[in-house]
């Protein structure tokens, strides 16, 4: 894969770079450094807001993250988790304002259906963090991957090792903005093999919440739709790349038909070393959680959004071009632009040629990455 080419793809893509509350757990991660372009913010509480606190990666790396990098900043935590409910969201963010929460930080299971807490942050004067997920308002500052980036990373991978044939593609949660960003990051690779009859998208929808059962679902009625004739799967997450493998294992094809994914989890890039999916874009969650952590010290300190920094310790697998703050412009539901004030990191397609890149960076061990793999036949990392 050229990732010069890639890159200098995604530069001139459409992002326009122009329930209870608990105390946090003690800080771990990666070191957060020192917040950019403001003091240590001294009282600062920053309360933080996760729609389902159940996925892998938000206790294995985000949430310490975040806490690292705030307790750097001499700040405090707090938490609450929504548990995949919109309306408990809404009374959770209520609760961490009534805390006094000084900033907040954001994983909006809805990116609409959250305003009107965001209304009430910003009523009384407190900050938003839009955290890897947008929120429509142009006075919250969001933090994520280059999403594009992620689909663009995947359609890429996947239309060098399959040039014709079948493809499905099971996106994420339609409510997540997310899941559009990733699917217009895969046009360009896609769409001239469209038009040349190379290959032919079979069947592509939306899928609840981004549950792995619901891609599993998806991904049978696409089965049966074609009588199993598929060549390759663009799956727009990890835990949906495990309901798809699941699917095809059941008619016989799991290991025969590409799949992608993004997140990095453990189980997923164990399947890219057994060969069951082909890629997994890896968006390296403690980058992610120390610049939210970082942010939010520099928002306690009176920082303007737009003269926030990313922090200069990130790495350069995750490290953005600039580490100024920078517009992200793109439509809400209703066609109307909205630009936020952005900071927006690098994803990293790992496949079996650099599966030891998040092995040696400590996100998960040798072992957890080459359970089951033969030594003698699997990747290099594995040997």
């Amino acid at each position: 894969m050229s990732h010069r080419r890639f890159w200098a793809l995604i530069a001139t893509m459409a992002i326009a770079i122009t329930a209870c509350t608990s105390p946090g757990a003690s800080p771990a991660g990666s070191p957060a450094g020192s917040p950019a372009g403001s003091a240590v913010a001294g009282d600062c509480l920053v309360g933080v807001s996760w729609n389902n606190y159940q996925q892998e990666r938000w206790a294995k790396a985000d949430e310490p993250a975040i806490q690292a990098a705030l307790t750097a900043g001499g700040a405090e935590y707090a938490r609450t988790d929504a548990r995949d409910d919109e309306s408990q969201q809404l009374t959770d963010i209520d609760s961490l304002i009534n805390q006094g929460a000084d900033v907040l930080i954001v994983l909006a299971k809805d990116s609409v259906a959250i305003q009107p807490a965001v209304d009430k942050a910003k009523a009384a004067g407190i900050p938003v963090i839009a955290y890897d997920r947008l929120i429509f308002d142009s006075e919250t500052f969001y933090i994520s991957f280059n999403n594009q980036g992620v689909g663009a990373a995947m359609a890429e991978v996947i239309t060098q090792e399959v040039t014709e044939g079948n493809y499905v593609i099971i996106k994420g949660h339609q409510a997540d903005p997310n899941a559009d960003f990733l699917r217009a990051g895969m046009e360009p690779f896609l769409e001239p093999l469209e038009s040349s009859g190379a290959i032919e998208i079979v069947f592509e929808d939306y899928t609840d919440t981004w549950r792995t059962e619901a891609a599993q679902e998806n991904m049978e009625t696409a089965l049966n739709q074609v009588n199993n004739d598929v060549q390759a799967v663009i799956s727009e997450n990890d835990s949906m790349a495990i309901g798809v493998i699941a699917a095809l294992d059941r008619v016989g094809l799991a290991g025969e038909v590409p799949v992608t994914g993004q997140d990095g989890d453990k189980a997923n890039l164990n399947h890219v070393a057994l060969g069951n999916q082909l890629v997994d874009v890896w968006k390296d969650a403690f980058a992610l959680g120390e610049t939210a952590g970082n942010v939010a010290v520099q928002l306690c300190g009176d920082t303007a959004m737009a003269d926030v920094k990313a922090p200069d310790t990130l790495k350069d697998h995750v490290r953005p071009d600039s580490l100024d703050a920078v517009d992200f412009t793109t439509e809400d539901p209703d066609g109307n632009e909205v630009t936020v004030k952005s900071i927006i990191l690098k994803p990293t397609p790992v496949t079996q040629e650099n599966l030891n890149l998040p092995i040696d960076l400590g996100w998960l061990t040798k072992e957890e990455a080459c359970a089951d793999v033969d030594a003698a036949t699997g990747p290099e990392a594995c040997k």
